[in-house]
């Protein structure tokens, strides 16, 4: 009878394991297939673009750089890597170290004290309001302001990106034992240096997880810089991409050269920070 058992178990699971070996195919084919018509198209000329399908999918029949080079000219690709590199940059700066001091502080605080649990709520339920309810007030508030510009853009993502950030910091915290802080207090080390010797580097991996995802989420951005900087020259790359679109159609062959040049800056960054981030995120998100 536990024969029986143990052979049924292991049927179960072979048959489980091939079921999830094919959706793992699947979902490397919708990833690959899409890059793959990507490369293949930017370095196709227009006259080799074909309705048919076996035409798109072939090769081309001469590799050219053509459409990398007049793709970087008409978006202007230095001004507006230059825009994305700075928004980019001090976003990522601005929420490691505004967003792990909340973290922090909050994640140390809301088990003594309601007000900061409350705090903690107040900041996280911030990830359900869609940008769209936010947009219209948001374009009003800033040109009010006069940072309808990069500095206005680069404070909004600061913004968005707290909820989550607070959310990961103060569950990563929980990896950090108190016994460290109280032996800097033993010691004579105040909070702030406690924090800044002592925790701010032991949070290492949340820090790269962190840098990841608001880089990559600043990065290919389309909304937020449309909405605010409107009318203005200080174009990013993924907002470039709109001088291909027109109300006739768009030059695929160009568009897609432009894709893969604003990629690979992000791509580069991702394969650095890479070995820190699977661990940063189950550790931050152990509450």
């Amino acid at each position: 009878m536990s024969r029986t058992k143990k052979k049924e178990g292991t049927v179960r699971g072979k048959t489980t394991n091939r079921i999830i070996n094919i959706l793992l195919v699947l979902g490397c084919l919708t990833i690959l297939f899409p890059l793959y018509m990507t490369v293949i198209i930017a370095f196709k000329k227009p006259s080799e673009m074909t309705n048919d399908v076996a035409g798109a999918l072939a090769f081309p029949q001469k590799w050219s750089f053509e459409n990398f080079a007049e793709a970087m000219r008409v978006t202007d690709f230095w001004h507006s890597l230059g825009n994305s590199l700075l928004i980019t940059g001090v976003t990522v700066v601005l929420c490691i170290l505004i967003h792990s001091l909340a973290g922090y502080l909050i994640g140390r605080k809301m088990k003594q004290r309601k007000i900061f649990k409350i705090s903690y709520y107040y900041i996280v339920s911030g990830m359900f309001v869609p940008f769209a309810v936010l947009m219209m007030p948001l374009v009003k508030e800033t040109a009010q302001l006069g940072i309808a510009n990069r500095f206005g853009v680069i404070v909004l993502y600061v913004v968005f990106f707290m909820p989550m950030n607070v959310l990961l910091y103060s569950g990563y915290l929980n990896n950090i034992p108190m016994a460290l802080e109280e032996a800097a207090c033993v010691d004579g080390a105040g909070v702030w240096q406690t924090y800044w010797k002592i925790i701010f580097p032991n949070m290492k991996p949340m820090h790269a997880t962190v840098a990841v995802l608001t880089a990559m989420s600043t990065w290919n951005d389309v909304m937020t810089p449309l909405v605010i900087m409107s009318g203005t020259d200080q174009n990013t790359l993924p907002l470039a991409q709109l001088n291909f679109q027109t109300q006739f159609g768009t030059n695929y062959n160009l568009a897609f050269a432009s894709y893969l040049l604003a990629l690979l800056p992000i791509l580069i960054f991702y394969i650095i920070c890479q070995k820190q981030i699977i661990n940063g995120v189950v550790n931050g998100a152990v509450k």
